[in-house]
């Protein structure tokens, strides 16, 4: 009687892609760095809501709210909590939205967005 060769199972390792983690690409009170999204945010809120709404493919009456922010920082590995969104949006809101915008001008000119 031959003997059989001994069988070898090879397990291939699996490549888990890691999510990529960015930071906001302004601070939460920058509004000098854009004037344009910081006038808009001051005077006419609701038509930026819809402009962020509309960028990330939301209903418009969703722009300002915590889980768009929320949505768009989970989207782009930037740090943070709930709460945190929650805060901003509630406490800042004007400022959370206008460094949304900024945030979502500054990726598309990148070709990130």
């Amino acid at each position: 009687m031959q003997a059989q060769p001994p069988t070898v199972i090879m397990t291939q390792p699996v490549t888990v892609p890691v999510a990529q983690t960015s930071n906001w690409q302004t601070g939460i009170c920058d509004c000098f760095s854009d004037c344009g999204v910081c006038i808009c945010g001051t005077f006419c809120f609701i038509c930026l809501a819809c402009q962020v709404a509309s960028d990330m493919n939301e209903c418009c009456l969703c722009g300002a709210s915590v889980a768009v922010r929320t949505l768009y920082r989970t989207r782009y590995g930037i740090p943070g909590s709930i709460c945190h969104d929650y805060l901003a949006a509630t406490c800042c809101s004007q400022c959370s939205l206008c460094q949304l915008k900024r945030d979502i001008n500054r990726r598309r000119a990148m070709n990130a967005f």
